[in-house]
């Protein structure tokens, strides 16, 4: 098969997506530090450069982050090439591939929660570069964790606020707000 890497910027200015041809992982997987990174052969290779501070991998692409001195015009072909050729490689993304739950537990307004977030709002989030993990339910508050580009991008809270939030609010009545637990 012929590996085709292309890239899509995120909202996050730090973050580039990196969209392959090729199923990379069931789920997701971040490592937002060089030592989480230990059971994955293919971010401990990324982190092997000096300007990437961030992996996360979901279905067929991979978000890097890098540290705010570097320029996206000096390691984005560098960045390309190396995703191609592990691709090709075959490296995997982790050790042992780990059961992402389809299943949602909890009350009836928690499964209904996991469900929309699941539904509506996981694909938006992807495109993006991210990913949404559902924590807690809580006397009308609800935890999610944002993880890949989400993770510390300026527009974080606007998505949040205004479009997580709205549409919970709206499609479930028992929430009075959405908020994001720290990583």
């Amino acid at each position: 098969m012929n590996i085709n890497v292309y890239t899509e910027s995120t909202p996050n200015p730090a973050t580039m997506k990196f969209i392959v041809n090729k199923l990379l992982i069931n789920g997701s997987a971040d490592f937002a530090t060089r030592e989480s990174a230990e059971k994955s052969p293919f971010a401990k290779e990324l982190f092997k450069f000096s300007f990437v501070n961030g992996v996360f991998f979901a279905s067929n692409f991979v978000t890097v982050t890098k540290f705010d001195g570097d320029s996206w015009d000096d390691i984005l072909p560098i960045l390309k090439e190396f995703v191609k050729g592990a691709v090709e490689a075959e490296l995997k993304v982790q050790e042992e591939e780990q059961a992402e739950g389809g299943d949602f537990e909890g009350t009836e307004t928690e499964v209904k929660i996991q469900q929309i977030l699941h539904d509506y709002v996981r694909p938006a989030v992807e495109q993006d570069g991210g990913a949404i993990t559902y924590k807690s339910f809580d006397e009308g508050v609800v935890t999610v964790e944002l993880r890949g580009s989400c993770s510390g991008c300026p527009s974080s809270t606007v998505t949040l606020k205004s479009g997580i939030e709205n549409l919970l609010k709206r499609m479930v009545p028992e929430v009075t707000e959405v908020v994001s637990e720290a990583l």
